[in-house]
């Protein structure tokens, strides 16, 4: 837990040099005021500010806080509602976690483009049907052979509301698309034990709130995956999303002809245990495991008989 801390504290120290050019530059020009003090009226719910960027709600303090309670336990009660995880996310993210995802994203020329650029990952600008023609072991044959394996596509994240500024509810925006990628690099699956193992990894990668207090998802899990989860997938995810690069600022779009297993040298990042494969193996083993009991249960009858 300690690295995880520190890495929050030196990003917090690095960040601090970006709002200070800005600062610097409107220190250099004289204020400009359009409308006298008088006139301003604070930001109540009667009195809401217009919108920031399409979609976007602006949201009083309480109002936040109450989203984030109230998004945040129907979330733990219902985790496959996607759009109350996302509510949380975007309650919790502000004003510190999101800022300073971005700013790792200033730090580094990749997220700088991205930035720039802001691409969007949906399947018609993944182009789908060409990267099912690329080889199984791309980075883009990889994740489209796991978006095929799960049932799911990249057009199903939440349009990004409640977070104020711009630019850092573009960077929300472009955690959620690559949330898929994270999946496919990992192999984790979609299922709630695979979820909280990603989730956690994300967390030791991102800091956002949200990715940490998923993991409480962990209690709600079945026996068996609890312990696996505690002994296996917590360890992997907090190891490896320590120290591996900030996912965020992967050019996913130019990576999908890459080679997958390069890319997860590069950033760092060691595949764990196929998940799927386990809950098969134990799916088997409790079905031999009945059958044989059966089997014993019936023994004693035929012999009567």
């Amino acid at each position: 837990m300690r690295p995880i801390l520190l890495r929050a504290c030196v990003l917090t120290k690095t960040s601090s040099a970006f709002p200070a050019i800005g600062v610097a530059a409107a220190a250099s020009k004289p204020p400009v005021s359009t409308t006298s003090p008088s006139s301003r009226q604070p930001f109540s719910v009667l009195n809401r500010p217009l919108p920031n960027y399409p979609g976007h709600v602006p949201l009083t303090y309480v109002e936040r806080a109450g989203l984030a309670i109230g998004s945040g336990i129907m979330s733990f009660m219902n985790p496959y509602r996607g759009d109350l995880i996302a509510a949380f996310a975007e309650a919790t993210s502000t004003p510190y976690f999101i800022p300073r995802l971005r700013d790792a994203m200033l730090r580094s020329p990749t997220g700088r483009r991205i930035l720039r650029d802001r691409p969007r990952l949906t399947s018609t600008s993944l182009n789908l049907p060409y990267l099912r023609t690329l080889p199984p072991t791309s980075v883009g044959g990889t994740y489209v052979a796991w978006l095929d394996r799960e049932h799911v596509t990249p057009d199903t994240r939440s349009p990004v509301r409640y977070i104020d500024d711009e630019e850092c509810a573009y960077v929300m925006q472009r955690y959620r698309e690559c949330h898929d990628f994270s999946h496919a690099l990992t192999g984790l699956p979609v299922v709630r034990e695979g979820e909280v193992a990603l989730k956690a990894f994300e967390w030791a990668n991102t800091g956002l709130p949200m990715t940490g207090l998923s993991m409480f998802s962990a209690l709600t899990l079945k026996k068996g995956e609890r312990r696996r989860f505690r002994e296996v997938y917590l360890p992997w995810a907090l190891r490896n999303g320590w120290r591996a690069q900030d996912t965020i600022n992967v050019y996913w779009e130019e990576e999908l002809e890459s080679d997958v297993e390069e890319l997860r040298t590069r950033l760092g990042i060691e595949r764990p245990p196929d998940m799927r494969e386990i809950r098969r193996r134990e799916r088997e083993e409790r079905k031999r495991q009945k059958a044989q009991a059966e089997a014993e249960t019936a023994r004693p009858t035929a012999t009567s008989a």
